[in-house]
């Protein structure tokens, strides 16, 4: 596999994990929990778009 293959296959992977944390949060009772689990969410798109940028030279919607 290519560098950019690998690039592609680990933001896919960041948004698929970022995907189970926000249903996860949806499903959170605790507040703090909900919180929590958005935060990561956010932060694991936000590295998806970087990671997918980087191989493509722009942003993936």
């Amino acid at each position: 596999m290519s560098v950019s293959g690998e690039s592609r296959g680990r933001a896919q992977q960041m948004r698929d994990k970022a995907q189970q944390l926000t249903e996860a949060a949806q499903r959170a009772s605790d507040p703090q929990e909900r919180q929590k689990l958005q935060e990561r969410a956010r932060r694991l798109q936000e590295q998806s778009k970087q990671e997918g940028s980087m191989e493509q030279g722009q942003f993936p919607e």
